[in-house]
């Protein structure tokens, strides 16, 4: 049986995600409030913002802009 969560994002009943996606408290709260619909959506929007910026993971400020991204995507919020 699917587990179901309130997800923000969708803002109704959807799946939850398998594992935490993300590390630490933000992945805590991603894992608990966004479904795995709505986390699919943000790697789709995650590989348009990489490809545009021409973003660099390797590059500490570059993670950081993602994950501002991240947080304005799915909770609407810096």
């Amino acid at each position: 049986m699917n587990r179901l969560i309130f997800c923000v994002f969708l803002k109704k009943e959807s799946e939850k995600q398998d594992f935490q996606p993300y590390p630490g408290e933000l992945g805590k709260k991603i894992y608990n409030k966004i479904s795995k619909i709505a986390w699919n959506k943000w790697i789709s929007r995650q590989t348009i913002l990489i490809n545009e910026k021409k973003l660099n993971m390797f590059n500490q400020s570059d993670r950081k802009i993602l994950e501002t991204q991240m947080k304005l995507f799915l909770f609407k919020e810096k």
